[in-house]
């Protein structure tokens, strides 16, 4: 089904480049967008935003469970608020971004809308290998790194907090960047980072690091990571197209569980060794559905922004989440 897919792409992007040879308007028209979104079959053309990363993957399936003729080019980024932006200013039909991304969007007042999950779990707070820290008490004095604003950092407060740290005097917090954070805790620059998979497998791999806690609490943010939103235009505009890649969404997520293969051999094709894969893979949860509890934990990560500064009020969190076209696509799958 998939090579089927692919030739049946290239055959109507091919129709499509004619028509255009021969006058029948510019691809750049929006009017031309609006009548290439859709055709009779129910095939869609769209640019969907995500990462490269084994966790952000499922885009990459969507062509192979949407409808009959579909072309869906995905457009990798390496930071979320791009990806947001890069939505808003209408070159990307769907995009995923985490869910803080996500609140500060809804906060700023920015019309975005999450239709489905993309990922959750993910985090590990790591220390090094013959550290004397066996918990997070014991990171009292100790210099953390953090990426500012990221749901990691939320989560490494939260684990300050219940630890009854003062992120502000009880630890010193150094910021660098994700990929940097394995070199700086063997080198000793650093006790203690708190990031997204793979760099806390890559730590205990490679013999420098060990996994200190995954700081999942389900009494405050829960395992919720990231997701993918539309704009509220192309919600009213163009519902069908939401509705076919929420529906390619679901299925290609399901694949991926069940067929982890496929799943950690393309995500080993853009660099990452296999084997870290595999590792990693033990703490990526692939997701699709949103439900109550999703919706408060979302709420709680508000909530935490606020206190933090990253947000000046909370938004109207219930609103940022469509999900009449999940339902859908819950019900088609059962």
């Amino acid at each position: 089904m998939q090579l089927k897919n692919r030739w049946t792409a290239l055959l109507t992007c091919g129709a499509l480049l004619i028509g255009m040879l021969a006058g029948c308007g510019s691809a750049q028209e929006p009017a031309a967008q609006a009548d290439t979104t859709q055709t009779a079959a129910g095939a869609v053309t769209a640019t969907v935003g995500t990462w490269k990363t084994a966790q952000t993957l499922t885009p990459y399936f969507y062509e192979d469970f949407a409808p009959e003729g579909s072309a869906i080019e995905i457009k990798p980024f390496t930071n979320p608020g791009d990806q947001k932006t890069a939505l808003l200013a209408g070159s990307l039909d769907m995009t995923g971004t985490t869910i803080p991304t996500a609140i500060q969007a809804a906060a700023a007042g920015e019309p975005i809308k999450i239709v489905t999950s993309l990922c959750n779990k993910c985090s590990a707070l790591v220390v090094g290998k013959d550290s004397d820290i066996q918990s997070a008490a014991d990171l009292r004095g100790k210099t953390i790194a953090y990426v500012p604003g990221t749901m990691h950092h939320v989560l490494l407060l939260d684990v300050l907090r219940r630890a009854g740290l003062d992120p502000d005097k009880g630890v010193t917090l150094t910021r660098i960047d994700f990929f940097d954070m394995g070199q700086a805790l063997s080198g000793g620059q650093i006790d203690a980072f708190l990031s997204g998979e793979p760099y806390p497998s890559q730590a205990v791999r490679d013999g420098y690091g060990r996994i200190l806690s995954y700081p999942y609490f389900d009494d405050s943010i829960g395992t919720i990571n990231a997701a993918m939103i539309v704009t509220e235009d192309t919600i009213a505009q163009r519902p069908e197209l939401v509705q076919a890649l929420v529906d390619a969404h679901v299925q290609a997520a399901q694949y991926m569980t069940e067929a982890p293969d496929a799943w950690l051999d393309l995500a080993a094709s853009f660099g990452t060794d296999r084997d870290l894969l595999e590792t990693s893979a033990e703490n990526i949860e692939l997701c699709w559905d949103i439900d109550d509890t999703y919706i408060q934990n979302t709420e709680n990560l508000a909530q935490q922004m606020l206190e933090l500064g990253l947000i000046d009020h909370i938004p109207d969190i219930e609103a940022m989440f469509d999900l009449t076209f999940l339902d859908k696509a819950r019900q088609s799958a059962a």
